[in-house]
């Protein structure tokens, strides 16, 4: 069996810390980071151990002024098969003529990959951090759970779908007053590899002044 990488142990709150970390792995991982499917992921996900420091590298985000205004959902099997039941009645609800097997497809989609983790965003409006910059934190928590699954082997993809948006699907998740989901991330082992995408033209997105 592999050894599992270390964990790699947060410093005491208010250590020096280095300020860059000059790394080609790091480079490599920034430059040809690319999301695997959802549809094309099997075991193993990484266990309760590996996850849990995942999160802790997803965590690590710019927030300013520290409010963290994020948190994590992880699913048990279980419950991922109730909150597909909610999707599925939501799905009839607003699709009457859908085919059995498209009803079926929306009730297995968190079932797709080994490990499914919702981000939830926890935005403060009444706080003095804009609420843009509180919403910009969470798309780098979403960011940054990717980078942190791909650096411990496992493929990564990060999904809103419809379900994300529906009111009684946020209430089947407990989500309360203003949260909102900011997204569900998949995460296990890729049975086929990714194919490179379009990028941007970087001379068309670049100024200079």
């Amino acid at each position: 069996m592999t050894p599992k990488p270390p964990r790699i142990a947060p410093p005491e709150f208010g250590a020096p810390m280095e300020a860059a970390h000059p790394s080609e792995a790091a480079r490599r991982l920034l430059a040809l980071r690319r999301s695997a499917s959802a549809d094309r992921m099997t075991e193993p996900g990484p266990d309760d151990e590996t996850l849990d420091a995942i999160l802790e590298m997803a965590a690590r985000v710019p927030d300013h002024r520290k409010i963290v205004p994020f948190r994590f959902i992880v699913f048990s099997r279980a419950a991922r098969v109730r909150l597909g039941d909610v999707i599925a009645e939501r799905f009839v609800a607003a699709n009457p003529d859908a085919t059995h097997e498209r009803i079926e497809a929306e009730r297995r989609k968190l079932l797709r990959a080994p490990v499914v983790v919702a981000v939830v965003a926890c935005i403060d409006s009444a706080h003095k951090t804009p609420a843009w910059e509180q919403e910009l934190t969470n798309g780098a928590v979403c960011l940054n759970l990717l980078l942190a699954a791909s650096a411990y082997g496992f493929g990564a993809n990060w999904l809103t779908e419809w379900h994300s948006y529906d009111e009684r699907v946020m209430n089947a998740l407990g989500l309360k007053g203003a949260e909102r989901l900011s997204g569900f991330v998949y995460i296990g082992t890729p049975t086929e590899k990714p194919r490179e995408r379009q990028r941007p033209q970087m001379a068309e997105i670049v100024s200079r002044m």
